[in-house]
């Protein structure tokens, strides 16, 4: 459903922004790839496409504005568009509450989740302006749902600020034929909530199949999803099939919160 189509993922690690980019990918997309590390994206793109017919990367942080447009000139260079923006990127390292969280980690999280992503969405403009097309936000159920056995206060905040970009930018792109949307996963089984896991395991002194049946109980479903659940919802909105959906806040969460 991707076919023809020139998507840019931004934040690709082991986790969610790496099965964004495999499925934007297996769905027919050309798939560049931005992220700090550049042996994490050589290493990513070999496991995406062994051919290199169909991917290209290029080493950002996107705190960066001269990095920004260097990538968006990579990105023009090697497929000359840019049909779709995935900005998976993201700093959640600030931990606990209003007296936890300290000044520093408040602009850390702020620098890269509202900050670098609307810088981003500035870079990537004038390339997406030709054809139109569509930017997809990964949000976090934090924003709308703070869980109360991990505090996430400047995290969740950031991401309430994403949403209320996208609510602005939707009408303001619009006229560019570019929709703007954002997916809102809670807790997806994928690399980061194993490590997560096997640290509680061991802290608990419990098998870890126990504590990934107490967070799967949470979830109307019977299980949390998974990073490619999360990843073909994005891929839905990158997609033609979600062309007249702009502005708008999905939740992919398994039931856990209904709204």
């Amino acid at each position: 459903m991707l076919d023809g189509k020139t998507v840019l993922v931004i934040g690709v690690g082991p986790g969610l922004g790496k099965e964004i980019a495999r499925a934007a990918h297996r769905d027919g997309a050309n798939v560049f790839l931005a992220a700090r590390r550049e042996d994490n994206l050589r290493s990513a793109a070999d496991e995406i496409d062994p051919t290199g017919e169909q991917v290209g990367y290029h080493a950002t942080d996107i705190t960066d504005a001269d990095q920004l447009a260097q990538l968006v000139a990579a990105v023009d260079a090697r497929f000359g568009a840019l049909d779709g923006l995935a900005i998976c990127a993201s700093f959640d390292a600030g931990m606990g509450g209003i007296e936890a969280t300290s000044d520093k980690q408040w602009r850390d999280t702020f620098e890269v989740n509202v900050f670098a992503t609307a810088a981003t969405v500035r870079a990537a403009l004038p390339l997406m302006k030709r054809n139109g097309g569509s930017i997809v936000f990964v949000g976090s159920q934090q924003w709308i749902y703070p869980a109360r056995d991990v505090q996430q206060l400047a995290y969740g905040s950031s991401k309430g600020a994403g949403v209320s970009m996208m609510y602005a930018l939707a009408p303001e792109l619009g006229a560019y034929k570019i929709r703007v949307n954002t997916v809102v996963p809670s807790w997806m089984w994928g690399p980061n909530v194993g490590m997560y896991v096997d640290w509680q395991s061991g802290v608990q002194g419990r098998p870890k199949e126990e504590i990934r049946a107490e967070l799967d109980a949470k979830f109307a479903l019977g299980e949390m999803a998974t990073d490619r659940d999360v990843a073909d919802a994005v891929g839905f909105f990158l997609s033609d099939r979600a062309r007249s959906i702009t502005g708008q806040a999905l939740l992919v969460n398994a039931g856990e919160l209904a709204r």
